[in-house]
């Protein structure tokens, strides 16, 4: 089973390295002039617009008839996975539908720092190159993070396969350039330790017993 929060490290280490080896302009600039329709789509799911363009861009090159999850026409029901979705009245219903009920669930996620944004889009795409230990062409291809390897099908690697696609790390990099408003968020802050929950929440062995006393103590005043 795949770390998580060593992934979202790795990525952020990655994000941090990370050159450019293909140009990105002419794409990122098209995924920025769609911006609105992105933004609308975060409004109703809280997923950072970029980070939907983005996702738009590899499942579909960005065609506004494909849908977000898989790529299928959303005006019909979907025939890959996830399969069964739609139809829709719109693209934007259909990714909506995307983030919100098809696995990863990327509307509940509360880490859009640059690790827990890049870690969301590798298990959009699938964390079959994180099990292999090598880097994801869907965030790193164009960049000198990726040379090589790709899924050529479901369930079948191929180490000399390179992925022609622009990868999302690159295609945000450039963004940023162009957008100053893109920025990614503070990481998510751990969930309490239960343990240590409890454990403040009992006061110390002395206090209670000073407590016991002043509270005999009132009670004897009371009799009086």
């Amino acid at each position: 089973m795949i770390n998580l929060e060593k992934l979202a490290r790795w990525n952020a280490a990655r994000w941090q390295s990370a050159a450019l080896t293909r140009p990105f302009e002419a794409t990122a600039r098209r995924l920025i002039a769609a911006k609105p329709r992105y933004q609308a789509v975060e409004a109703r799911t809280g997923v950072p617009w970029y980070v939907v363009a983005v996702i738009h861009q590899r499942e579909s090159s960005q065609s506004w008839k494909a849908s977000l999850a898989q790529g299928d026409p959303w005006d019909r029901v979907s025939t890959h996975v996830p399969k069964g979705r739609g139809p829709f009245a719109s693209w934007e219903d259909a990714a909506v539908d995307a983030l919100v009920n098809c696995a990863p669930y990327a509307a509940r996620n509360d880490d859009w720092s640059v690790g827990g944004t890049l870690t969301m889009l590798e298990r959009y795409n699938g964390l079959g190159y994180a099990t292999k230990g090598v880097p994801s062409p869907y965030l790193w291809a164009g960049t000198n993070q990726y040379v090589a390897g790709k899924y050529v099908r479901d369930g079948v690697y191929d180490p000399t396969a390179i992925d022609k696609q622009l990868g999302c790390a690159g295609l945000i990099k450039t963004m940023m350039a162009m957008d100053s408003g893109i920025a990614f968020g503070v990481a998510a802050k751990p969930p309490p330790d239960p343990q240590q929950q409890a454990s403040s929440a009992q006061p110390p062995a002395r206090a209670a017993f000073f407590m016991a006393v002043a509270a005999a103590l009132a009670r004897l005043f009371r009799r009086a």
